[in-house]
């Protein structure tokens, strides 16, 4: 299992649009992301910032996310949430979420 921290800001005048989205996430949604071997997945926020954290438990990351990126029902999402999203500056070629490094744990 590998751990994921990522980090993006939300546009303040999309936060109302952007928790109703998550608080009423579509299902098809939420079965690709755990086709996809992803497992406790959570975004916070706080002051303008989204940091997710998920769990991949599978063993091989880069097809299980072109699964998803290749998913209709999840482009359609994506394409709700994207306008309710500001990436950082510092992100690299490819990236919308910034990736980020992880520093401590205590199992």
């Amino acid at each position: 299992m590998k751990r994921y921290g990522q980090v993006i800001k939300v546009r303040p005048e999309k936060e109302a649009y952007y928790r109703d989205l998550h608080a009423n996430a579509w299902p098809e949604v939420l079965d690709m992301i755990k086709e996809c071997n992803i497992k406790n997945y959570t975004i916070f926020l706080r002051d303008g910032y989204l940091f997710s954290y998920y769990e991949y438990t599978g063993d091989n990351y880069e097809a299980d996310m072109a699964k998803m990126a290749a998913d209709p029902t999840t482009q359609k999402w994506w394409d709700e949430c994207k306008p309710c999203q500001q990436p950082l500056d510092t992100i690299v070629e490819g990236e919308w979420w910034a990736d980020m490094e992880e520093v401590f744990r205590l199992d």
